[in-house]
């Protein structure tokens, strides 16, 4: 799959949005090594901390699906730059994704950021830090 088509099926995903409080709605579109796309928009709750982002709704639908390996994943938003997932996304991205992996961050004019989650959260937590912090 081209990015440009991954793009499109996180474009798709702003109109699924349920954002009635922020009214900022965000399409994402997972793309794992097997070719499979899975799909996530932003969904809002009155409680606040329990709203749950465009990209994690992709990533989890994956994991629950049993996939492990993924390719590329693009994220979009009605925004004036390409829109840079938030700190909660970008931990779980680096949870499940290689550090080299292509993160597409593009906005409303669909003006195109291409970088890795390595870039996105450099000197990441990540599993090796827990295993080595037990005692």
């Amino acid at each position: 799959m081209e990015r440009k088509e991954l793009i499109q099926s996180a474009k798709e995903m702003l109109s699924k949005a349920f954002v009635p409080y922020s009214k900022f709605p965000v399409g994402a579109a997972l793309l794992t090594k097997g070719g499979e796309v899975y799909q996530g928009c932003n969904i809002e709750n009155a409680a606040y901390p329990v709203t749950c982002c465009a990209e994690r709704v992709a990533i989890f639908k994956a994991v629950s699906e049993g996939e492990r390996e993924f390719e590329a994943l693009a994220v979009i938003a009605n925004t004036e730059r390409p829109v840079p997932p938030c700190g909660s996304c970008r931990q779980v991205m680096s949870e499940f994704f290689e550090p080299d992996m292509r993160v597409y961050i593009t906005s409303k004019e669909l003006e195109v950021k291409e970088t890795t989650v390595k870039e996105l959260l450099p000197f990441s937590f990540t599993p090796g830090d827990l295993e080595s912090g037990r005692e």
